[in-house]
């Protein structure tokens, strides 16, 4: 069913598109979304369906009678299998059984008797946003797609938002351009027939944790596996971090069972006391059919690395611009070796252990049980007695801490345990933060407020939750940067299939201050050899953000010298051009600048990156388009 127009410039794991409805005028106001590169998938009518780019690899699509199924991500589903559910669809709702069945991570579009049905990924790492554009409701994969077919320029109000550190649910979620909505990862956008009509319907909600450890470790070994396989299963070349973390070891040895060759990537730390090169060694001894490359420690860029030169096109700003050149460095590298896909252990850290905060429930459950392992971390995380014990008897419903925060944004970090214990870090703002922009956050903050609810009651699976979607954020941002590089990354630990299979294991054998990572060693039991899985602790890079800091110094200054955010009037461009010539300075080390960083860097690459002309001209057409109609 698939019919293509133009030619196909995207490479595998880029793909971005819109969604439309089966109407003259949708496809009037899908001719403003094509430009040279666009791809094109029709309704039976041969009015355009989706509209974006994408290659050959990340797209399975199939149609029977008045329903069609589209899979654009990484799925293993075929075109035969994906045309059999699709000739068993007979209400959109089905499509749930669907989403929660199949291994991988893609956004997967339904259309039904006229209806559309657009859904992410539970994680939040592909998203899906709309917007009335001439007064018909278009989706889409990306926020920026939409805002230039509208015109929208960025909000000032939201700039102010995302200098919250850290930005606190639900606020993350709301597009930076007025008329652009998001849909949060639990739901599906549901798209009436007439084209106009939208609501959203709950896909997703997280298993409850009461599975134990011993039933739930064989699960998620067979969804980590799975995870892997639908990357590798087509052969050919991949290459995997290999930090020797359990994370990262436990992705390459199930990589290596695969019909793929693997070429394992370490980078040393530069701290002489980091010992990931060691355990990447151990576990490449049992791995001989592994080529093991080993990069120069001094060769690896520092945080902070060509903030200036950043022209990615990015929906949203991100943290992860600090450690773009970090990651982004050895692709090229990678693609010399035949690699088609880099497949890392990002995502391990937040659904293979999890948050303390579940011993909050667990205190007034189970206490002399949670009293005995509190004591636990508090000797491992050197928690003060007295403040522990507050941030227990803390019982502030979510909304009610969120509105405190708002009254509250420059007060001091709080102590750790508070964090740990809590719904999370309460949001922050730092010297350089106009108050101007800090009445904007706190009134947006305080809104939120009235009528916030948490990601799940448990202040725990809240916390895992809020962790896993802001991992996510930025993971998706540094997938598009890598595809861009020529070799797209994958992140099996992120996808729903894996993330269900921890969730449901039990709090209390999933975090603990007698082992580490517990569910994850007993997965890997039998896959990774004992020796590997008695690391106990992972690397630590604040030497190298404290030398990037220090060594990028003069590109942070030249950043602030002619600062979008200072002209928009939410910081004190003079506060940052002092602290970026004092970067040792004691200042530093209560306040963070990943923010602030990533709001600026955000706001230049807006101005000079490739397609920003296109999606103005986006804008532009549509108007145009419904001047002359179809």
């Amino acid at each position: 069913m698939t019919e293509l127009h133009e030619s196909a410039g995207t490479g595998p794991g880029d793909a971005h598109f819109a969604v439309f409805t089966d109407r003259a005028d949708a496809a009037a106001v899908a001719r403003s979304f094509s430009r040279p590169g666009t791809r094109t998938l029709p309704h039976p009518s041969g009015r355009p369906w989706l509209v974006g780019e994408w290659h050959d690899r990340d797209v399975v699509a199939a149609r029977a009678g008045h329903a069609a199924l589209a899979v654009i991500g990484c799925c293993p589903v075929d075109a035969v299998e994906l045309q059999r559910r699709a000739g068993r669809l007979r209400d959109l709702a089905d499509v749930d059984a669907l989403a929660r069945s199949l291994p991988g991570s893609f956004h997967l579009i339904a259309a039904l008797d006229g209806r559309l049905r657009v859904q992410g990924t539970a994680s939040g790492l592909r998203l899906v946003f709309h917007a009335p554009v001439d007064g018909v409701q278009v989706a889409a994969s990306r926020a920026d797609l939409l805002a230039g077919a509208i015109g929208a320029e960025p909000d000032r109000e939201q700039l102010a938002v995302r200098l919250l550190w850290p930005v606190p649910h639900p606020l993350a979620e709301t597009p930076l351009w007025r008329g652009v909505t998001a849909v949060s990862p639990q739901d599906a956008l549901i798209i009436a027939a007439d084209g106009r009509t939208v609501h959203r319907s709950r896909w997703w909600t997280p298993p409850e944790p009461v599975r134990p450890l011993a039933d739930g470790a064989p699960v998620v070994r067979e969804a980590l596996a799975a995870a892997v396989d639908a990357r590798t299963r087509q052969g050919g070349v991949v290459s995997c971090d290999l930090s020797g973390g359990l994370d990262s070891t436990s992705v390459c040895f199930l990589a290596a069972r695969s019909p793929a060759r693997v070429v394992a990537s370490t980078w040393p730390g530069r701290d002489p006391a980091d010992t990931d090169l060691h355990w990447a060694r151990q576990a490449v001894r049992s791995l001989p059919q592994v080529e093991h490359v080993v990069w120069d420690a001094d060769a690896s860029p520092l945080v902070y690395e060509d903030l200036l030169g950043i022209d990615d096109l990015l929906d949203e700003p991100t943290i992860g611009v600090m450690d773009r050149s970090r990651v982004l460095h050895h692709l090229p590298a990678m693609a010399e070796r035949g690699s088609r896909l880099h497949l890392t252990g990002i995502g391990g850290d937040h659904v293979a252990w999890c948050s303390e905060a579940y011993y909050h429930r667990l205190l007034r459950t189970r206490p002399l049980f949670a009293l005995r392992t509190l004591r636990g971390f508090r000797a491992l995380w050197q928690w003060p007695l007295g403040t522990t014990a507050r941030a227990l008897a803390d019982s502030r419903p979510y909304g009610r801490w969120l509105a405190d925060a708002g009254h509250r944004l420059r007060d001091p970090l709080p102590a750790t345990v508070r964090t740990s214990l809590g719904w999370g870090m309460p949001p922050r703002l730092f010297d350089w933060v106009t108050p101007d922009a800090e009445r904007m956050a706190g009134r947006a903050l305080r809104e939120a407020a009235e009528h916030a609810v948490p990601l799940h009651p448990d202040r725990g699976l809240h916390a895992d939750l809020d962790q896993i979607r802001s991992c996510t954020r930025i993971i998706r941002q540094w997938d598009r940067m890598a595809a861009r590089a020529g070799v797209p990354m994958a992140s099996p630990f992120l996808d729903d299939r894996v993330i269900e299979a921890c969730l449901a294991v039990r709090p209390s054998e999933r975090v603990t201050p007698w082992q580490y990572k517990p569910l994850l060693t007993a997965a890997m039991q039998g896959i990774v050899p004992d020796a590997c899985l008695r690391r106990t602790n992972k690397a630590a890079a604040s030497m190298d953000a404290f030398n990037g800091l220090r060594e990028h110094r003069a590109d942070l200054l030249t950043l602030w010298e002619d600062s979008r955010l200072e002209q928009l009037g939410l910081v004190d461009g003079k506060a940052l051009r002092r602290l970026a010539r004092r970067p040792a300075t004691p200042e530093l080390r209560e306040a963070i600048l990943y923010s602030t960083i990533a709001a600026e860097v955000w706001l230049r690459g807006l101005g000079r990156a490739p397609q920003a002309t296109e999606a103005t001209q986006a804008g532009e057409n549509t108007q145009a388009t419904a001047r002359t109609g179809p």
